[in-house]
């Protein structure tokens, strides 16, 4: 096989996983916009996942019951108002409390688009590679 058709598979194999996970992830803001609690969590820290990864807010909530969890938001960056110490909504299914995310449209539309947009980027290169041998 060569360079061009593995990059091409590879990009096209990279662009379907990330249109699944949009289309999962969208799946998943609508059950918690029907079914979700909400609740406010603080960012109470931050952590890093790997040697190189920018640093993740952690945020903490109490949920029904008080018991209290902390996840991390499946969007982070700068300007997204997770500072230490803010306050933020959160929604989570009550049995499922991992599932918490972020409830900001902010937030809830970079979550979707950001992977729908890179898995038809990386389709898109895909077709290029095809097209171009």
């Amino acid at each position: 096989m060569s360079g061009e058709v593995a990059g091409g598979v590879l990009c096209a194999l990279a662009g379907l996983v990330c249109l699944w996970a949009g289309v999962r992830e969208w799946r998943l803001l609508s059950r918690l916009r029907r079914y979700g609690v909400h609740a406010e969590g603080v960012v109470v820290g931050r952590e890093r996942l790997a040697s190189d990864d920018p640093w993740t807010p952690v945020i903490e909530y109490a949920d029904g019951q008080g018991l209290r969890t902390r996840f991390r938001p499946q969007v982070t960056g700068t300007g997204l108002g997770l500072d230490i110490g803010a306050h933020v909504p959160v929604v989570y299914l009550p049995e499922q409390p991992e599932t918490a995310r972020v409830f900001t449209k902010r937030h809830r539309a970079m979550a979707v688009v950001g992977l729908l947009i890179g898995g038809t980027v990386f389709l898109g290169v895909a077709v290029l590679i095809a097209l171009t041998r």
